[in-house]
């Protein structure tokens, strides 16, 4: 299926309906970050070794902002690929005693119950993922579906927001670190290559981004 023809499935799942403000924003949409942290770079045969999703909500003033926390430390699945320059670079120690990771299909299957949940309580059809470099975090977390075999996979299968690019708009700063410092948003070196604190911090910057672009005036509400 093209993008095109992919969108246009969703608008016509959505006409003839009353939108809710969040379809509206983003056609249909929910925004939904999600970072990860793995065994290497190459989806198919790299370890998936945590993976954390925070929804994103809107206010009455059609402001977003930061809703749930999903995270999961997730056991390699059977025959992973796993760099030791991987795990010095995340600080991730596999054999830690209080780790207490959870089988790729629990943690799938939980994130993806999730994030099911919350597409329906928006109002919207479809999730669509938002990452720093979201390429990365979306060949994982397509990778870790097709492995676990889940049928209803809740994200846009192909697109996403990739906030490396909307601060590099915003702010001119492509790293996360740099890009949340523009933003004015705290964060805190020590706590960086946790799936948890990254995806926090990410959807932070993601809600910043699209406010500071609705304040200025770059977004009205229509119906289309």
């Amino acid at each position: 299926m093209s993008e095109d023809s992919f969108d246009d499935e969703q608008d016509n799942n959505l006409s003839g309906k009353s939108r809710s403000p969040m379809a509206q924003r983003f056609r249909g949409f929910l925004p939904v970050v999600v970072d990860v942290e793995c065994g290497g770079f190459n989806c198919a045969t790299d370890a998936l070794l945590e993976i954390a999703a925070v929804t994103i909500g809107m206010d009455e003033q059609g402001l977003l902002y930061p809703q749930d926390t999903l995270f999961y430390r997730v056991e390699p699945f059977a025959g992973a690929n796993i760099e030791a320059a991987a795990l010095e670079f995340t600080g991730i120690k596999l054999d830690h005693p209080l780790r207490m990771a959870v089988p790729e299909a629990q943690a799938m299957g939980d994130i993806t119950r999730g994030v099911r949940k919350a597409v329906k309580s928006a109002g919207c059809k479809r999730a669509i993922l938002v990452g720093h470099n979201s390429s990365f975090d979306l060949g994982f977390l397509n990778a870790a579906i097709a492995r676990c075999d889940i049928k209803r996979n809740p994200f846009h299968p192909f697109s996403s927001f990739d906030t490396a690019t909307l601060a590099g708009l915003a702010y001119g700063q492509t790293v996360l670190a740099k890009a949340c410092q523009a933003a004015g948003i705290d964060f805190d070196g020590r706590e960086a290559h946790s799936a948890r604190y990254d995806t926090e911090k990410t959807a932070e910057l993601f809600c910043g981004i699209v406010n500071r672009w609705k304040e200025m005036g770059g977004w009205e509400e229509f119906d289309d």
